[in-house]
């Protein structure tokens, strides 16, 4: 067997060692925390192929070698100091996967359809760059450098070189030319807008559950949408806009106004994203507690006139906090009933996580 078919087995019970316990690595946020550029790192105990391995020559007498005596031992005692245990060692390594990978495993899992963009889904655009080289091609186009060094091997290699005349003169077969690669270029684009609600009802354990959700549903529109856009607003009474890594760590203490979120959202989208060429994904997450009966018809104003009518899908999830009064999730349910423009999960725990995924993502839209 050769060593890239080893490798293959090797990677083939990875991803199903993965598959097996995925439910565990999407709510323990493993794969997040190692996660660089389109792959993850996972820790998990080693694995090994069998192969032969061959110990240093002994002098000392033993198994196979010397005039041994039936009975006798096969070597010295250890010097070990301790108590004997029952368990075996635990042996960690990392092992990459890729984003695409882990979307199929996802997908798989939820038995998900596929995403199909609004536009121009299926026309793709091509760009040509000047970006590999060739042995034919024009004489407008062949590279000096390329040429000389292939010569220079050329004279190397044949022993002809002479550093006290190094005269190098390229023949036919040396020529190196620029050519043409063609990039397809997808006419859909897509952007992700998370909103979170960092008021003092939704904790650590809240937001860590939304850190989780994201990640994993960036990683599934990522596979559908080559440079996905993401943009990150948080909200109590005021909404503003920040980075990932805010977005996950900020706490604040101060009241709900859910409205100020979806204002910004609506700001943003406005401004740089045509709802006619892109396709956009709001979610928002909060424990349901907003300020007032007002604020909450402002928001059914904002998605009835503006959001479900210009976005792909308008997503809300409500973790359940024992602080919140969840009351959120039921004036939408009430308003929008079989509305599949919006979707609503309830998001009781971790363990809820990959259903909430499914409720969200389960549409294809």
């Amino acid at each position: 067997m050769s060593i890239r078919e080893d490798q293959n087995r090797f990677k083939s019970i990875i991803k199903g060692k993965v598959r097996d316990d995925f439910k565990r690595y999407v709510t323990s946020g493993e794969l997040i925390g190692k996660r660089e550029d389109e792959f993850v790192k996972i820790p998990m105990p080693r694995i090994d192929i069998p192969t032969f391995r061959y110990g240093p020559k002994q002098n000392e007498q033993g198994v196979g070698q010397g005039d041994g005596e039936a009975g006798e031992g096969s070597g010295k005692p250890g010097g070990g100091k301790g108590a004997a245990g029952d368990q075996a060692g635990e042996h960690m390594i990392e092992v990459e996967i890729s984003m695409d990978e882990l979307a199929e495993m996802l997908g798989e899992k939820l038995e998900l359809p596929k995403i199909l963009p609004k536009g121009a889904k299926n026309i793709l655009a091509e760009k040509n760059k000047y970006s590999g080289i060739s042995p034919v091609g024009p004489e407008g186009l062949r590279k000096f450098k390329q040429t000389y060094k292939k010569a220079l091997t050329r004279y190397i290699s044949s022993g002809t070189y002479n550093p006290e005349d190094p005269m190098i003169v390229p023949i036919r077969r040396d020529f190196q030319y620029r050519s043409i690669k063609k990039t397809p270029l997808p006419h859909t684009k897509a952007v992700v807008i998370y909103m979170m609600d960092v008021s003092g009802s939704m904790g650590d354990e809240q937001k860590e559950i939304v850190r989780l959700e994201s990640f994993w549903i960036n990683t599934w529109l990522k596979k559908h949408y080559k440079g996905l856009d993401t943009r990150f607003i948080i909200h109590d009474a005021s909404a503003k806009e920040v980075d990932e890594n805010t977005f996950f760590k900020t706490s604040e203490s101060g009241g709900t106004l859910i409205s100020s979120a979806y204002k910004l959202c609506q700001q943003i989208i406005q401004a740089d994203y045509s709802t006619s060429e892109w396709n956009i994904y709001p979610f928002h997450f909060s424990d349901g507690d907003n300020w007032s009966g007002e604020d909450t018809r402002i928001c059914l104003s904002l998605l009835k006139e503006f959001f479900l009518p210009n976005v792909n899908v308008f997503s809300y999830g409500q973790v359940e906090s024992k602080y919140g009064s969840g009351q959120f999730l039921k004036d939408l349910q009430k308003e929008f009933t079989n509305d599949d423009r919006l979707t609503l999960s309830q998001i009781e725990g971790r363990d809820k996580i990959l259903s909430s995924i499914k409720d969200f993502l389960g549409k294809g839209k």
